[in-house]
Parts: C-alpha cells; structure tokens; sequence
C-alpha cells in the first residue's frame, strides 16, 4: 500500500472540513492519520516519499498516510501554515494535530507515529 494523496475535497471528506467548521478542529478520520506535506521538486521529499509508502504498508489499518502537493494544493498548504518542506502533520484521534518540519529518518518517523498517533491518550 502506498501513501494516498489528498486533494482539497478528499482533505474535506477524510480529513476536517475546514470549511464547514472554520474554527474548531474535527478529525473525521477512522484512525489516526500522518500527512506529508511535500512538492515534487524538493530533494528532501523524494527522499521521503520512499519511506510514507513504507509506513503506509506497515501501518495499515492502524495510521492513515497521506501526501499533499503543496503546488497543487496551496489552499491545505496555507491553512497549515507550511512555509518549508518537508512538513509532518501528526493528527490523533483527539487532541490536537502536531506539526515537524524537515525530512526524518525512517526510525525517527516510527518513534514519532508510535508515539504521538498510537499512544496518544
């Protein structure tokens, strides 16, 4: 399995509908989710492209791993915040989502999934 890519609408439907709930944060997802903010000219990210798709297979079932184009999707981009990339959203099943920045090591990622998504209470 690979990491899915999210457009607008499909951020809408899996995600939060910011736009029907613009100052509140409602995770609409099944499971914990991990959202790799990237574009497709940036080194670091096709370093890690390679990598959400490997945590998409192992994590299948338990975290939901999407992509977005920051370029195609600049909308998502803003209302995150992104200004550099790679961008990691960490999103529990409550709570708050978490952002990291900058390309992270395979293991790092698996701390961080195991961590903030799995354990989070």
């Amino acid at each position: 399995m690979n990491a899915i890519h999210l457009t607008k609408q499909d951020f809408i439907n899996k995600v939060a509908n910011y736009e029907q709930n613009p100052n509140e944060w409602k995770f609409l997802g099944e499971r914990p989710a991990l959202i790799d903010f990237y574009a497709s000219w940036c080194g670091p990210c096709k370093r890690m492209s390679p990598i959400m798709d490997e945590l998409a297979a192992e994590y299948e079932g338990k975290v939901d791993i999407y992509k977005v184009n920051v370029e195609s999707e600049e909308e998502l981009a803003a209302l995150f915040g992104i200004q550099s990339i790679p961008s990691l959203l960490f999103i529990p099943m409550t709570g708050t989502p978490q952002i990291a920045q900058g390309a992270m090591p395979k293991q790092a990622l698996t701390d961080a999934i195991d961590n903030v998504l799995l354990n989070a209470k």
